[in-house]
């Protein structure tokens, strides 16, 4: 993959800290706050790795690298010959693309005091846990530790018959789609988003319908299946939010959804990613009748 930087055009940037001690030595951050005129070569490095990285890649595309709307700020680090080695969101879901021990350690401290409260730490194997503790100098605690496995799906893929037709949801439906995206997002983290911040988490909902990014099933008034595109890039769409009302579990209907809607978006990118938490056996099995593979995990620590 072609890296775009040049050090004879780049321009200067501010280290985001000077320098401190990490356990115990002292190490000169090359950390910095991203802008926009870094997006080529950002998205370039993150293209290298694009399904771990899709979400990061996806915001950057949708919003810009400077955007209230990432809920956070991007920040990147240099190794000592001036190319990127490291891309981090830092702020209310922390995304961390570290590719060195020294972009790892760089960027945890940038951590320390983010300018939004981070609610959740991810990245892939054990690079979550160690980004926390850097962060937190090895004091701290978190809330809840998720291992989550990561499932794929690309061609060849096998066509299955379903008996439902699946849309693009309307503003209208905006309230049971955030009921049930609530209803996912408190079983995965204990945390229920409309009751936390209700105007906010609607908010959000609403431009992803905006966006054409949530497909759903109604039947008689009744949303029985959904599911979100929370990142798209042209190499992966990542889906999160699959979601099957409490009455058609069980009957293989979320998977024949599923295996529908996934066959639909391979036309937009080769490869659909999902994460769901290990303990999800049930959803796991019908994620596999659709299609999909385990190809990893990933951590998500809430903080």
């Amino acid at each position: 993959m072609l890296r775009v930087f040049d050090t004879a055009m780049k321009t200067s940037y501010e280290p985001a800290i000077a320098s401190e001690p990490c356990y115990g030595r002292s190490v000169a951050t090359r950390a910095f706050r991203l802008g926009e005129s870094d997006s080529a070569e950002v998205l370039a490095f993150l293209a290298i790795d694009p399904v771990p990285t899709v979400v990061m890649s996806s915001y950057i595309a949708d919003n810009g690298i400077v955007s209230a709307l990432n809920r956070g700020t991007f920040f990147g680090h240099r190794d000592e010959r001036g190319e990127l080695d490291g891309v981090a969101l830092i702020g209310h879901a922390t995304l961390v693309e570290a590719r060195s021990d020294e972009a790892m350690e760089a960027l945890a401290r940038v951590a320390k005091n983010p300018a939004v409260p981070t609610h959740l730490i991810m990245s892939n194997g054990g690079a979550a846990q160690r980004f926390f503790d850097v962060m937190t100098d090895g004091l701290g605690e978190v809330r809840l530790r998720c291992v989550e496995d990561r499932f794929e799906a690309a061609f060849p893929f096998a066509v299955q018959t379903c008996e439902y037709t699946i849309k693009n949801a309307d503003i209208s439906q905006l309230e049971p789609v955030a009921q049930a995206q609530a209803e996912i997002a408190f079983l995965e983290c204990g945390v229920d988003p409309m009751v936390r911040d209700r105007e906010g988490f609607l908010k959000r909902v609403a431009r992803r319908i905006e966006q054409g990014r949530v497909f759903s099933v109604v039947e008689d008034g009744k949303l029985m299946f959904k599911a979100d595109i929370i990142a798209e890039t042209n190499e992966t769409i990542y889906l999160e939010g699959v979601y099957v009302d409490p009455e058609y579990r069980g009957k293989g209907i979320g998977s024949r959804c599923l295996a529908d809607l996934t066959a639909h978006l391979l036309s937009r990118a080769p490869n659909i990613c999902l994460l769901s938490n290990v303990d999800f056996t049930k959803a796991h099995r019908s994620f596999e009748k659709a299609g999909y593979h385990r190809t990893g995990q990933c951590v998500t620590l809430f903080v």
